[in-house]
């Protein structure tokens, strides 16, 4: 069974291009042999990141993303089971969420500014889905 979740989280410090270039290179490591494709959306203060894959597979990812102290405030935003895979060729991708024109955040959200502790989930995920559809997102197999 496949699943997707999309969790949000508060970075426990200014997110460093250091940082984040750590978290990628995990993902991208430990992924393809746990069958789990998705995308990490970044900001200063935020991380959204979608993850695709067998449940078990993403569920054990998940737990393990709770207690990572890179971040705090972990919350579930969706989480359900799909027929396919939206971002199959991908072990990670990736985007700054600092760089969205505001124009597209308003679309989306109140404000200008990203917070996906003020979005419900679905607009979360359709924030996703526009982001990929612009080639905002870089994919790396």
């Amino acid at each position: 069974m496949l699943v997707q979740l999309l969790y949000a989280s508060r970075a426990a410090a200014d997110n460093t291009p250091a940082t984040v270039s750590v978290i990628l290179q995990q993902a991208r490591l430990r992924n393809p042999s746990e069958g789990i494709t998705g995308v990490l959306c970044h900001g200063d203060r935020y991380f959204l990141q979608l993850l695709e894959g067998g449940r078990e597979q993403v569920n054990r990812l998940f737990s393990r993303i709770q207690c990572d102290n890179r971040h705090h405030n972990v919350v579930l935003l969706h989480y359900g089971e799909i027929t396919e895979r939206r971002y199959s060729g991908w072990t990670m991708g990736q985007t700054n969420l600092d760089r969205l024109n505001p124009a597209t955040l308003l679309r989306y959200s109140a404000l200008p500014v990203f917070d996906p502790f003020q979005l419900p989930g679905s607009s979360s995920m359709a924030l996703v889905d526009e982001l990929i559809a612009s080639a905002s997102v870089l994919g790396r197999a």
